[in-house]
């Protein structure tokens, strides 16, 4: 993982990152082309992403009992300027976006099922 402070940049050019999404809210995304988030995202100001390796955490710790989920694969160079990676669980740097989330900043999307022990993720996160 490369980290360039003056560039904001702290991924490999080839890694996505991922947002969950209840299954309402990636259907509001899908209508209306453009979601500030979830309730979440809206409090905070913007929207919280994870990498492939936080993104497990991430449902385990905010999703655990939710049923099932969608999960959404950015490219985090397409999102600009105001994607930002900030400290935050045990001070790593998480990716947060501080514009709304375009259908087209999507790449691709997951159903995540909710399985006895969590949620069931493609076994081909990058």
């Amino acid at each position: 993982m490369t980290l360039d402070q003056s560039a904001n940049l702290c991924h490999d050019a080839s890694m996505l990152i991922y947002k969950i999404f209840r299954p309402a809210e990636w259907q509001t995304l899908q209508n209306d082309g453009t979601t500030r988030g979830a309730p979440i995202d809206i409090a905070d100001g913007y929207i919280h992403f994870s990498t492939s390796e936080q993104v497990r955490e991430t449902a385990e710790k905010h999703f655990a009992n939710a049923g099932e989920l969608v999960l959404l694969a950015c490219d985090p160079d397409a999102l600009g300027e105001q994607l930002i990676w900030e400290p935050s669980r045990d001070g790593a740097l998480f990716p947060h976006l501080y514009r709304a989330l375009n259908m087209d900043d999507v790449q691709s999307h997951y159903a995540l099922p909710q399985g006895e022990q969590g949620h069931i993720f493609p076994k081909d996160l990058s």
